[in-house]
């Protein structure tokens, strides 16, 4: 039988946790974190919840102050999901944004570079 319980836990955590980062908790910095993704694992011992950053520069302060707000979002969890056991957070920068951006620009450079060996091969 196939169930999509951890799928749609991963989803409320996910929806919970921003929500509680922009109104429950008074450190200014979590707030410039963007929740990208939540991966509980299947016996809900541990939730990697992943965030990028619109400036980057910030990175390290952010998740100070993310790592910081772990357990207080943990038991703001409790409160609110209706499970056995709330798993452990933990935050990971999410990079893949970075990535694609980097991937595209080398397509981008590869596409230039058969424009301007058409164009020579063209006039020859």
């Amino acid at each position: 039988m196939v169930t999509y319980r951890i799928p749609r836990i991963n989803k409320e955590f996910l929806r919970l946790i921003s929500d509680m980062l922009q109104t429950r908790i008074k450190n200014d910095k979590v707030r410039d974190a963007i929740l990208t993704k939540v991966n509980v694992s299947r016996d809900l011992g541990f939730a990697k919840v992943f965030y990028t950053l619109i400036d980057v520069s910030s990175k390290d302060d952010v998740q100070v102050a993310l790592d910081m707000a772990a357990a207080p979002l943990r038991a703001y969890l409790g409160k609110e999901m209706h499970l056995r056991t709330i798993p452990e957070l933990h935050f990971v920068y999410d990079d893949s944004e970075a990535k694609a951006r980097e991937m595209d620009e080398l397509l981008d450079r590869i596409a230039a570079m058969d424009s301007t060996k058409e164009s020579v091969q063209e006039k020859e």
